[in-house]
């Protein structure tokens, strides 16, 4: 689903970015990047949604070769992935209905299959009662449930989440975890970047730590490892 080949990214400078990234995540899976700031995750997110490309290696991400991907073909490919960026980046002038219908309306779909779509993802993250509100009137964490139901409408086969708890509180930080979990269960392969270790550790999800554009550590949790932390979710 996500595959990264012997990949450096320079910028002029030089500023080596990435070096040597090397990465492989299926179908389904769960998967947290952590890493201090500077330290690549920011490009590779770029690159996993085309809007960068390597310098050498190769990056394919459902199927598509992102290094040969035409403009034209761009499109395409993002409608088959889901961002969620730790801004929200929602349109003020839009109700939340309006925001999360947007990928709907790009796609073409017709207006009786969008309202039914959309009004089952806004109950799916908890927000059915408040679709006719504009953004600046509800909490930062249903503008992020807004932002999620948008990266899912569409029913994308990777969701790439962008520190999506970074500006919420600890009890908000974990509903929207939750939810992604949620997501992931459903069969999209979900990659998350955080700052925050301490839900990390409570998750036990696949672990990636990049340092100095370099992969540093890749840990997956055993059962054994997920049964001592009561979580038997996977078993």
């Amino acid at each position: 689903m996500i595959e990264f080949s012997h990949v450096y990214k320079t910028y002029p400078g030089p500023v080596h970015a990435l070096k040597n990234i090397d990465l492989k995540i299926d179908k389904g899976e769960f998967v947290f990047m952590t890493g201090p700031s500077g330290a690549g995750k920011t490009t590779l997110f770029k690159m996993l949604s085309a809007f960068d490309q390597a310098t050498s290696g190769r990056v394919k991400v459902c199927g598509y070769d992102l290094g040969k991907i035409s403009m034209n073909e761009v499109p395409y490919f993002r409608r088959r992935i889901g961002v969620v960026f730790q801004d929200f980046r929602l349109l003020k002038d839009k109700t939340l209905f309006e925001n999360v219908a947007l990928p709907l309306i790009v796609r073409g779909d017709r207006g009786s299959s969008i309202a039914k779509r959309v009004y089952d993802v806004l109950e799916q993250v908890g927000l059915g009662h408040k679709s006719d509100q504009l953004p600046e009137y509800v909490s930062g964490g249903e503008q992020q449930r807004t932002a999620i139901a948008r990266a899912i409408i569409h029913q994308p086969e990777v969701l790439i989440a962008d520190e999506p708890t970074g500006n919420l509180d600890p009890k908000l930080s974990e509903d929207i975890m939750d939810l992604l979990e949620r997501v992931s269960a459903q069969g999209t392969t979900v990659f998350v970047a955080t700052h925050d270790h301490d839900m990390v550790a409570r998750r036990r999800k696949r672990t990636i730590e990049i340092k100095d554009g370099m992969i540093a550590f890749d840990h997956r949790f055993s059962n054994r490892e997920i049964i001592g932390g009561n979580d038997v979710s996977s078993i």
